[in-house]
């Protein structure tokens, strides 16, 4: 048996232990697998964004070379349902039909039209030129506000309007009341702008059937296999028993594969036709037109404060884009922001309405900080915009408002009880290591001196709601789920642990920081213990990764299943011991009798007499293993602090950022150098948005941001020297006293650099850039201004 350890894990920086077989590619990727047979999937797409399906031929395409079948959407519709929507968020919502096979209408590009197996999938991709279809265009819907006027054209004709739903949330006084009384109102619009994911595994599927039994292994480069378990058999009729789902090593999702892909669907339908192993892989241009987009908003804001600043009351009105289809939890992404607009803030009064619009573009869905991110761009842009106009400092106005640390728990306007936290803590720390007074002074002499070249510093205070969880709030959100997961333990002969997990990484370390967990709790070395996750068959319960629940939720579930190990290993060790259970203290994997420490068991060796049976308590089943399932009562609240320095050039708008600094606070720490990644990254897809990313169409619907040649990605040069730091306030809410951090930075730091740099223009008169701020925005604004 392994020595007992007594220091502690929880709180050390550990190594990842996934990091030896990633980055040496000793690991198993889904577009990795090979099997005896394997055909290769190919789709043709409609090069229209909303077209009529007048005719279609498939046969060419079998006369090619290598190819095996060839389906239009109309072959497979017996086969295949309709596409997933686990989220109707009101009862009268809009729900059309997805069909994974387009079969009479196109209604974005890069709708699937057919489908082309091969040999190979250089065969089935060639051979896809060779299938003839004919179209009829029909108009495209791509503004907004322009689908919701009568007589606009219909995304779905047979619904008879582009209106998706409307969702609204009214709490405390009536905002008109506030409004009447403030002496300050501020109207805002902001853009969300819609974003491509750029995970860097592309999508991939592989299905392998035996036809013997009827059984299909599905495996997908997913975030969520368990889910995807359940929607492939509602949607292929293949028996949820007969399905065993596998996510291998996955390489990054950021919301993008927390999805039912028509892909994944079709691919289960072919293998079935075919009774042959098929795969699947997308190429990253296609991914582009086919993997759901995230963002694309319209929000108009209105805040109403008194003289002194005192926040009054808030109205959000959103129009959020759709796209063509409702995927999984589409509708359900902007509800997320909902009760993220007040943020930290007090008010009297809070409006808000979302309505969401079908539009001839790709479907919209989770993307990082899904909801989150869009509601703290819109209060902490507006909070700027109010504090330049009262001519109070913007940190001093964020003061004159937030929830104190010592008003928790604090039930916030929208109805979330935030349980703890310190704004105050986090933000004196952030100006201190950002020096803000001194860059404040350094700005008065640029704009004094009339600097061509302007600094400007941005400020954004942020909390969000991690751990997607409590199944009871999920409910009356009309979410079709449940928000609980699972865990267990499994005490092995040798003394090593096996740590089974219902969540579903795709790169965040859960096998690091569920073993480290697992380690303190059972008292046994890191090394003893490993993690299996990703396959439904060995993890037979779970509800997956996703709205940073996984550490909060999952990470809560394997503490609480060691903690039952232990228990079941007091009792066999008091027998052993002849002691009773409450005479015997267990630390760092050792029970021993209180006063008399000579007599001890450790654990592990409590696991081998269990698994020997040889003197076994009367009665007693003999395993320790355990499991845990977990429904939180509550999210958890992370929250932090953001500052941006900008340097913005008026004579060609170019923006450079000069210093970033956060302090977060993400209650308990697990494993620090896991948290600076998470940050690190969070950060890198925020400022991504602010600066560099959109994706673009034309008045066509033609999507011409399509490759990333057009898509402006950034690297590593593109980005700053980021200075990161932590306060921490424990969860209340969960026994490890952790919040989540996986979507922290992308949520804050969007708002602080476009805040860095209206800031920095405010003098000329600028009052608002339109993300992306590229340099061509930025001159245009500044030209506009001047103007």
């Amino acid at each position: 048996m392994t020595d007992q350890i007594a220091e502690p894990e929880v709180g050390r920086s550990r190594a990842r232990k996934e990091d030896a077989r990633l980055l040496t590619g000793q690991t198993t990727w889904t577009d990795n697998i090979q099997v005896a047979g394997l055909l290769h999937l190919a789709i043709l797409r409609s090069p229209m964004a909303h077209a009529r399906i007048d005719r279609i031929d498939v046969s060419p395409a079998l006369e090619r070379p290598g190819v095996v079948a060839a389906f239009s959407g109309a072959d497979l519709a017996d086969g295949l349902g309709s596409l997933p929507c686990a989220w109707p968020v009101t009862e009268d919502i809009v729900l059309p039909d997805h069909p994974p096979v387009a079969v009479d209408e196109v209604r974005y590009a890069g709708d699937p039209v057919a489908v082309v197996v091969a040999r190979d999938r250089y065969a089935a991709a060639d051979a896809l030129e060779a299938i003839d279809v004919e179209y009829t265009p029909l108009p495209p819907v791509l503004d907004l506000e322009a689908a919701l006027a009568d007589g606009a054209p219909l995304v779905h004709s047979d619904k008879g309007t582009n209106r998706c739903y409307v969702w609204p949330l009214k709490t405390g006084e009536a905002f008109d009341a506030v409004r009447d009384r403030a002496e300050v109102t501020l109207k805002r619009r902001y853009h969300q702008q819609r974003l491509i994911p750029n995970a860097m595994e592309p999508r991939a599927v592989v299905v392998t059937p035996l036809a013997a039994s009827g059984e299909f292994t599905v495996y997908s480069a997913t975030q969520v296999p368990h889910i995807l378990r359940v929607m492939l058999s509602v949607v292929t009729g293949v028996p949820e028993h007969k399905l065993r789902v596998v996510a291998p090593d996955v390489g990054g999702g950021f919301g993008s594969k927390l999805q039912v892909y028509g892909e994944e669907a079709i691919a289960v339908d072919v293998a079935r036709r075919l009774g042959r192993p098929v795969k699947w892989t997308e190429s990253r241009s296609e991914g582009y037109l086919a993997t759901h987009h995230g963002r694309g908003m319209i929000q108009d804001v209105e805040i109403a404060a008194n003289r002194d600043g005192r926040l009054l009351g808030l109205k959000v009105d959103l129009l959020a884009d759709m796209g063509a289809y409702l995927m999984l939890v589409t509708p359900g992404i902007p509800i997320l922001g909902a009760f993220m607009y007040p943020a930290i803030y007090k008010m009297d009064a809070y409006d808000f309405t979302c309505t969401g619009v079908f539009t001839t573009r790709t479907p919209t869905d989770a993307y990082r900080g899904a909801g989150r991110p869009e509601a703290t761009f819109a209060i902490e842009r507006i909070m700027n915009d109010l504090a330049a106009e009262l001519g109070l400092d913007p940190v001093e106005l964020r003061r004159r408002n937030w929830i104190r640390h010592e008003e928790f728990p604090y039930e916030q306007i929208a109805g979330l009880t935030y349980d703890s936290g310190n704004y105050e803590a986090a933000t004196d720390k952030a100006l201190e290591l950002f020096g803000y007074d001194k860059l404040r002074a350094e700005q008065a002499d640029r704009n004094e001196r009339g600097d061509t070249v302007r600094l400007g510093i941005g400020v954004s205070t942020y909390t969000e709601m991690c751990g997607l969880a409590p199944s009871r709030v999920l409910r009356d959100l009309r979410y079709a789920a449940g928000g609980w997961e699972a865990a267990s333990i499994r005490m092995l002969p040798t003394g090593k642990v096996e740590v089974v997990t219902g969540t579903s990484p795709h790169g965040q370390g859960h096998e690091t920081c569920w073993s480290q967990i697992a380690a303190d709790t059972l008292g046994v070395p890191f090394e003893d213990v490993e993690v299996v996750h990703g396959d439904t068959k060995a993890s037979p319960q779970g509800m997956d990764t996703y709205g940073s629940r996984s550490l909060v939720v999952g990470g809560t579930a394997v503490q609480q299943a060691a903690r039952k190990v232990v228990e079941k290993a007091r009792k066999v060790a008091a027998h052993l011991l002849e002691a009773s259970e409450q005479d015997l203290e267990f630390a760092s994997g050792v029970f021993s009798v209180k006063g008399s420490p000579e007599a001890r068991k450790t654990i592990q060796e409590i696991a081998f007499e269990t698994f020997s049976s040889h003197d076994l308590p009367d009665g007693m089943e003999p395993t320790i293993n355990a499991e845990h399932v977990i429904d939180p009562d509550n999210f958890s609240y992370p929250h932090g602090t953001h500052l941006c320095a900008a340097e913005v050039d008026t004579e060609t708008g170019q923006t450079r950022i000069r210093s970033y600094v956060c302090v977060d606070d993400v209650g308990r720490v697990i494993n620090p150098m896991i948290v600076e990644g998470q940050v690190h990254g969070g950060l890198a897809q925020g400022i991504a948005q602010a600066l560099y990313e959109e994706a673009v169409y034309d008045d066509d619907g033609n999507l011409v941001s399509g490759t990333m040649a057009d898509y402006l990605v950034p690297s590593a040069p593109d980005l700053p020297d980021f200075v990161t730091d932590r306060t921490e306030t424990p969860a209340s809410t969960n026994s490890l006293g952790v919040k989540g951090v996986g979507e922290a930075g992308t949520i804050a730091s969007t708002p602080a650099v476009v805040n860095a740099i209206v800031d920095a223009l405010r003098p000329l008169g600028v009052t608002d850039v339109r993300m992306p701020c590229t340099p061509e925005r930025v001159w245009r604004a500044v030209k506009e201004a001047q103007a």
